[in-house]
């Protein structure tokens, strides 16, 4: 099979998309830990050397799959807060609107989710090289808090945690500063939000949930609500998030 007709589209997408097309499709069945180029090949009719012309080793395909997934959802993400914004949206609403676009881009591509935020690839460490895209859901995250902050929507916690800062200068950096009191803690509590929205997203995507909530994505917008309390962010489940 020529590469360029590997995916029957009107875009007649490129050699390298072709095969990562190909190995989502083979992520979705074997997972990430049974990915092969010579399985990739086989799903695509191709020789195992066509694919290495491209991608020499399985690992340069992880880390494209990977890049793509974290781009794709926080694609979702930004496109959902732009709309959003755009409708006048409070801080709240905007945070339900991409929390919302990333559980379902997370639904719609179980394989990508489970690659990015499942269980580590066994003898697969992600380069550098994915650290950008990586950054673009918590910068999203952080864009919302920081405007939340500066527009006077945000409480002030109701007691400040002790102890001495946890940051990295690189958390710093992507909130714009550290806040003074009562807020100079925002940037640890946004992380906590963060891994908070993660650990839902594994609970329903992996079917944690489902034998003990009565309806899922009406929890989700709960969840959401009590994790952005920790941020004295108010958030309203089941709110339009585009109607301000």
């Amino acid at each position: 099979m020529d590469l360029s007709s590997a995916i029957p589209t009107d875009e007649n997408p490129t050699p390298r998309a072709a095969v990562k097309a190909g190995a989502r499709r083979q992520l979705a069945k074997v997972g990430a830990a049974g990915l092969s180029l010579e399985g990739v090949a086989k799903d695509l009719g191709l020789g195992t050397a066509e694919v290495e012309a491209l991608f020499p080793h399985r690992d340069d395909l992880l880390t494209a799959l990977v890049i793509d997934a974290y781009d794709a959802s926080a694609s979702a993400m930004e496109q959902a807060d732009l709309a959003a914004a755009k409708a006048g949206a409070p801080a709240g609403a905007r945070l339900l609107a991409v929390t919302r676009a990333l559980r379902q881009w997370s639904f719609d591509n179980s394989g990508e989710f489970t690659l990015i935020y499942g269980s580590p690839v066994p003898d697969y460490h992600a380069p550098q090289d994915t650290v950008p895209s990586a950054s673009r859901t918590p910068a999203v995250l952080a864009g919302i808090v920081r405007s939340a902050l500066e527009g006077g929507e945000l409480a002030p916690p109701r007691r400040a945690v002790p102890g001495p800062p946890l940051l990295l200068p690189a958390a710093v950096e992507l909130f714009g500063g550290v806040p003074e009191a009562p807020f100079s803690d925002i940037i640890e509590r946004g992380i906590v939000l963060w891994s908070n929205l993660i650990g839902l997203l594994v609970f329903q995507v992996f079917s944690r949930t489902h034998d003990s909530v009565r309806d899922e994505a009406a929890f989700f917008d709960y969840a959401v609500a009590v994790a952005a309390e920790s941020i004295g962010l108010a958030v309203f489940p089941g709110e339009d998030s585009v109607s301000g």
